[in-house]
């Protein structure tokens, strides 16, 4: 792995570190940290595997090839193989625990999207606005598309942390928020054959079906305290 990936890896690592550790007081799952890193290494050898059989690598001839990560990741087979981890490993204490590792979750893709800064891969299409940036030794101005994204999950870190008490609410919003911001990002990237859209707009379906499910068992719950047992 390049140094650079490394240090974007770790970015993302230390934002959901410092997020779990603000809202200790509030989750029950045990080692929150430890727990979600080792979803995302599952989530990222699982993408890791289906890229290569999707470009025809057979991965039992090539397991070297395994280990270049850029080489590409599927996001959608890295994201659902990361949530399936998740949930089976806490299928006993669903879904509060799923919701109390939400806001730290959408941390930890906002350190990796700010990760870009030590990757020097901030930038996708040109455009003239203000803020746009260029890269080093050219004077194409380009939207910061990363920094656009890790900006929107940051924001969303403190409205995901206002919901983990509320069953499926905080899940399913961060699972759409997910999708949604990369979906909204997309246009703004350098793609030739337009990014997997279609799994960012999977994502947004199936987590506002969960965050609508989540609101309705909220509205519908009668009186009474509103802890949740891990």
């Amino acid at each position: 792995m390049e140094l650079t990936l490394l240090a974007a890896a770790l970015t993302g690592a230390a934002s959901v570190w410092a997020t779990n550790r603000i809202l200790a007081d509030r989750i029950a799952v045990e080692r929150p940290t430890d727990v979600l890193i080792g979803a995302a290494a599952v989530g990222l050898l699982v993408g890791r595997l289906a890229a290569m059989m999707g470009a025809g690598v057979n991965p039992l001839t090539s397991p070297g090839d395994i280990l270049i990560v850029r080489g590409g990741v599927s996001t959608g087979f890295a994201s659902i193989g990361a949530v399936a981890v998740l949930a089976w490993t806490h299928r006993s204490t669903l879904p509060g625990a799923l919701d109390q590792l939400a806001p730290a979750a959408i941390a930890g893709l906002a350190g990796w999207h700010g990760g870009c800064l030590w990757r020097g891969a901030c930038l996708g299409t040109s455009t003239e606005l203000p803020w746009a940036m260029a890269s080093a030794g050219t004077s194409v101005s380009r939207h910061p598309v990363e920094l656009y994204a890790a900006v929107a999950f940051l924001v969303a870190v403190p409205v995901l942390a206002a919901l983990v008490d509320r069953p499926w609410l905080a899940s399913g919003v961060g699972l759409a928020l997910a999708g949604g911001v990369r979906l909204a990002t997309q246009p703004f990237r350098l793609s030739i054959v337009g990014g997997p859209v279609w799994w960012y707009g999977a994502a947004v379906a199936v987590g506002a079906l969960l965050a609508w499910f989540g609101h309705s068992r909220t509205r519908t719950r009668p009186p009474g305290p509103d802890s949740i047992e891990m």
